[in-house]
């Protein structure tokens, strides 16, 4: 097997920052609708109730309620296993902070690559911008300032499927069920998240949803590589 001691699969759930656009802020408010006009909106809603829908897409009007992560190794016994673990907060600070710590404690000065689906678009640029938001220090591992593109490590299975072509979008559902991969067991979905959030309140089926993405994230990863994908006994959630 390859050596993937160093990567560490990934995946975030988001929701919008508040629970309704009349809680923002009259100056949040205007900017949502000033940023809403150009917004996709089939349904014809509201710039108002767009932004329940819509507004966990991006960093500057959501926030981070989930982080899942996971990594590869190899167990004497039964072989080519994965660990996977979620945190799940609604104090974003906390959660990021606790992210940040399990980065620098476990890879410390290790080069880490991160890989997730469509990270390079959502993931990574996301969680920088909200430590950002939140005055926390980027770990140097998901730092991109000044880096040329080719010592970039961090790897995106929607990215590697894409081979060269720039104009489509492939689902990670999609991904797995082609492959023979697997699916995920979860009636969630990334639309149905703010939601289950908000008016469910129910984070911890949106972790085991996360949960289930990194594992998906991770077999996908394998077969790319032409890697042997983990064994369902070999998945241990932590």
């Amino acid at each position: 097997m390859k050596n993937f001691r160093n990567t560490l699969f990934i995946d975030i759930e988001t929701a919008s920052g508040k629970g309704d656009f009349s809680q923002l802020s009259p100056k949040m408010q205007s900017l949502w609708l000033k940023k809403a006009k150009n917004l996709p909106n089939p349904d014809q809603l509201m710039l108002e109730d767009l932004y329940f829908q819509r507004a966990a897409l991006y960093a500057e009007f959501g926030k981070i309620i989930c982080i899942g992560m996971g990594f590869l190794f190899n167990d004497k016994e039964k072989g080519l296993s994965l660990k996977v673990k979620t945190i799940a907060n609604d104090n974003e600070n906390e959660l990021l902070a606790e992210f940040i710590r399990f980065i620098n404690d476990t890879y410390k000065n290790k080069e880490l690559s991160l890989v997730a689906h469509n990270g390079k678009e959502f993931d990574f640029p996301y969680l920088c911008r909200r430590m950002l938001v939140n005055s926390l220090e980027i770990p140097k591992q998901l730092q991109l300032q000044g880096k040329k593109p080719w010592e970039v490590v961090h790897q995106d299975t929607m990215e590697l499927w894409k081979f060269g072509d720039r104009k489509a979008y492939t689902s990670l559902e999609l991904l797995v069920e082609i492959l023979g991969i697997g699916e995920a067991k979860s009636n969630l979905s990334g639309d149905k998240v703010n939601e289950t959030y908000y008016q469910l309140k129910d984070l911890k089926g949106i972790s085991d949803y996360c949960q289930e993405d990194v594992v998906l994230v991770a077999q996908l990863f394998l077969r790319y590589n032409f890697q042997k994908t983990v064994e369902p006994q070999n998945i241990q959630l932590l």
